[in-house]
This record gives structure tokens, C-alpha cells and sequence, in this order.
């Protein structure tokens, strides 16, 4: 297909097709011409990853980068290269020195070791929860996740990891877990906050509810 047919079946604009081109995110085309190229289903896949790492991922240019060079590098398993958008999703962590920081980090180490999970030692996710941990102590919270981490996996093993392509192309695997971890995570946020509010209204009692409805001009009394 030509370049704007290619837009066409993306959504794409042109003008993005060519940016992504000289940046080396979208693979060159089969020349045909001096001037035209032919494109295929790789590029409409390599288009619809792009499209999940900006608009849901919300990643920069320069990460998405990182994860198109790990999805084109064969060499790379499947593991590592899901691996790569998985931290590219998350925010950067500076570790804080002192002893707050070691003991939270201890514990993140403990949990993780406790539930028998597979995580690299330098998985920048540990900073992550290490810092959460931090401020939970600081602000007084228990600190106690093992609740949370066991709700965690049993949504990861049984529903989510399930919607990723393992055996098929290396695009679409990454484009499985991008959605699924944003748009999941998503969920479950909105989920929490409507278990909240239902929860409150049963401890407390939801009768003077400002979500009640309110009378009608035609109920209201003249």
C-alpha cells in the first residue's frame, strides 16, 4: 500500500508517517521509486504500537525508541523485550539515602522473595514501591501489601497476562501489555474508588447521600 493508503488504515496522518520514518521508529518501505515507497501489515502493526506507547502509555519519543530497538532486536527474548516497555511505563525512581529508604527497600525485597516472583534485582519497579513504602510510613500507614500483591497476581496470571500474544509477532505482544497495564490499571483504580464509596455509605449510611436525587420543579412544592 502506498503511504497514504497506509494513513488511511492507521489513522495516522502523512505528516506523522514521515516523522516517525526519520526518527527511526517506523521501518523504511519497499522502494518502488525515487519517490515512493510500498508498505505492509508490519507497518500497520508497528503503527498501532507506536500509537498504544504515546496515547495510552503516554511515553516520550526517546522511550518509545528503547522499545521499538528492543522489539526489533531478535536476539532479545520475549521476556526481556516485554520487560523493557513494562519499566519504560513507569515513572524514574531516585533512591533516597537513609535508613528509611533500606528498610523500606528490605521490605519490598521480602514481599517479593515471600510470593516466589521471578523480578530482576534491578527492576526499577522495586524503587517504585519502595518509595510508595516510604511515604505510607511517613504519613503514618500500614505498610502491610500482601493483600494488595496476592489481588495483584491473581489479576496478572489469571486475566490480564492472558490477553498477551506470546507466540505472535513481537509488536503485537508489546501492544497487549502497554493496554493492559494502563487501561487495567485503569479499571481496577476506578473499581477501588466506586468499592470505596459504596463502602462508606455502608458504614455510615448513604441516606443524606448528595448523589440522592433531587426533586423535580414539577415535585417541589408552589
Amino acid at each position: 500500500m502506498r503511504v497514504s493508503e497506509l494513513s488511511v488504515e492507521s489513522g495516522v496522518a502523512i505528516a506523522t508517517i514521515k516523522y516517525y520514518l526519520r526518527e527511526g521508529l517506523l521501518h523504511q518501505g519497499r522502494q518502488i521509486a525515487a519517490t515512493r515507497a510500498e508498505y505492509d501489515d508490519s507497518h500497520l502493526r508497528r503503527l498501532r504500537l507506536i500509537r498504544a506507547l504515546l496515547e495510552v502509555g503516554r511515553l516520550p519519543v526517546a522511550s518509545i525508541k528503547k522499545v521499538i530497538e528492543a522489539v526489533d532486536d531478535e536476539s532479545l527474548s520475549v521476556h526481556l523485550m516485554l520487560g523493557t516497555a513494562q519499566y519504560a511505563l513507569g515513572p524514574t525512581i531516585e533512591p533516597e539515602p537513609g535508613d528509611e529508604w533500606e528498610a523500606a527497600r528490605g521490605q519490598v525485597d521480602l514481599l517479593i522473595a515471600e510470593l516466589g516472583w521471578d523480578v530482576s534485582p534491578d527492576a526499577p519497579t522495586r524503587d517504585e514501591l519502595t518509595q510508595t513504602i516510604v511515604r505510607m510510613g511517613q504519613l503514618g500507614m500500614s505498610t502491610d501489601l500482601m493483600v494488595y500483591a496476592q489481588t495483584a497476581q491473581k489479576l496478572v496470571t489469571e486475566v490480564e497476562m492472558d490477553t498477551v500474544p506470546f507466540d505472535g509477532p513481537r509488536e503485537a505482544a508489546v501492544e497487549a501489555l502497554v493496554l493492559g497495564t494502563v487501561l487495567y490499571g485503569r479499571a481496577f483504580d476506578a473499581l477501588r474508588r466506586l468499592a470505596h464509596e459504596s463502602e462508606s455509605a455502608r458504614r455510615v449510611g448513604g441516606s443524606d447521600d448528595t448523589s440522592r436525587k433531587e426533586p423535580s420543579g414539577s415535585d417541589q412544592a408552589t
